[in-house]
């Protein structure tokens, strides 16, 4: 008989002890669980704080919108079109390439008419003077000066409608002809003040892949050479598609 009441004993004193674990157990589990959602709840929370700092930042910086991803394709250049376009194409372009001029007389007005015009396509151009283009460089200049007075574009297009005239005294009768203040674009020009800015935009093309003009970037997809206006039209009408 006493060897049964030990063993009940051994049995009772078990349950016991497991019905005093069990729910240290239960607390120690609760607590880590919370403690747990705490701690991953905090990385959450910064990482979407810091998402709508950068957003803010690009925004300031960029001409383009700051979820674009293309903004830093983009980078502060002119835009032609709506900002708010489905569509991005950047264009990297010499003034003194006759390819690029095919694309300017060819293509670019049927692709405004088109796709800019109706707020599809917002168009960027971006300086990439190849160095045996002796002009193509204060060409480049000359259009981020008249920027300066808010007339890129003027500017671009007296230049590729005047190609085989573009030194820098032909670049200031330009800048008279579209109503610049000369002064202030003379100067501009003269100091090199935009050398730079053509600059960033030569070395991003090159990590970019750019090799030579003109080179297209629609959404991101790659676009070589003077290209006509149903090869632009294919990947625009995929992407709107989308």
């Amino acid at each position: 008989g006493g060897y049964f009441m030990s063993k009940e004993i051994k049995t009772c004193d078990c349950s016991k002890k497991w019905r005093i674990v069990i729910p240290l157990l239960v607390v120690i589990l609760i607590v880590g669980v919370a403690n747990l959602a705490v701690l991953f709840s905090q990385p959450a929370a910064v990482e979407e704080s810091c998402a709508v700092d950068f957003a803010g930042e690009k925004q300031i910086e960029q001409t383009v919108p700051a979820n674009d991803p293309f903004a830093e394709i983009a980078d502060d250049d002119a835009v032609k079109g709506s900002l708010d376009a489905p569509i991005t194409i950047v264009e990297f372009s010499d003034f003194e390439c006759s390819f690029c001029e095919t694309f300017f007389s060819q293509t670019l007005s049927d692709l405004e008419t088109k796709y800019i015009d109706t707020g599809k396509v917002r168009f960027i151009y971006r300086d990439f003077p190849l160095e045996f283009h002796t002009n193509a460089q204060k060409a480049a200049e000359a259009a981020e000066c008249a920027g300066e007075q808010g007339k890129y574009y003027e500017m671009h297009d007296k230049i590729f409608e005047n190609q085989n005239a573009i030194g820098v005294n032909n670049l200031k009768t330009y800048a008279k002809q579209i109503g610049l203040d000369e002064g202030e674009f003379d100067v501009c020009l003269d100091s090199g003040a935009m050398a730079q800015e053509v600059a960033k935009d030569f070395s991003d093309g090159q990590k970019l892949g750019v090799s030579g003009t003109p080179t297209f970037f629609v959404n991101g997809t790659k676009l070589v050479g003077a290209q006509p206006l149903s090869a632009f039209e294919q990947i625009i009408e995929a992407e709107l598609a989308k």
